[in-house]
């Protein structure tokens, strides 16, 4: 498992320059896009990203290693989000959650787990019990998921134009 926390690591740290590279600059016809009714523009996925940070990941990480299994994690608002609606510059979001992020891994790197914190067990409201390690790899994939979601509203905004190659752009649904 150590290897596989390296690779974890090695994405949680990359996340805050890619979304730097794919959101700095956009206006708002292409920030605050989504694909549809009940979906996150990038803007909004940026914003659920910051609330993960100062929510999720670390504050359950410190449950187990804590508590373990005894105390479940506090429950996580999937749907929360910062709006654009707050008025807040998405260069200001960029910022807190670039931040956020470098104080978590440090905090993340200061534990120096082991790989029998690693399988530590923690108990989630709704799945049951998981490990430290599972926890940590899921921080990893939700950012790849949620880099995904950023790209998926913003190419939304492009459907209708791309003509006859939608066909081929499996993320804008082909025209059927």
């Amino acid at each position: 498992m150590g290897e596989e926390i390296g690779r974890v690591v090695l994405v949680l740290e990359r996340t805050p320059a890619v979304l730097r590279a794919l959101l700095a600059g956009l206006g708002p016809e292409l920030a605050n896009a989504n694909y549809g009714p009940g979906t996150w523009s990038a803007y909004e996925v940026l914003g659920h990203l910051i609330v993960g940070e100062r929510l999720d990941w670390m504050p359950r990480a410190g449950i187990i290693l804590a508590h373990g299994a005894s105390r479940p994690f506090d429950p996580f608002p999937h749907d929360a989000t910062i709006r654009p609606e707050t008025g807040r510059s998405l260069d200001s979001l960029l910022d807190e959650f670039e931040r956020l992020r470098r104080d978590n891994l440090r905090d993340l790197a200061s534990l120096n787990l082991t790989p029998e914190q690693l399988e530590l067990r923690g108990r989630h409201p709704a799945l049951g019990e998981v490990t430290l390690g599972q926890l940590l790899s899921t921080w990893a994939a939700h950012d790849l998921h949620h880099i995904r979601q950023a790209c998926l509203a913003m190419a939304w905004r492009f459907r209708d134009g791309v003509g006859p190659w939608r066909e081929y752009l499996n993320t804008l649904t082909p025209r059927r």
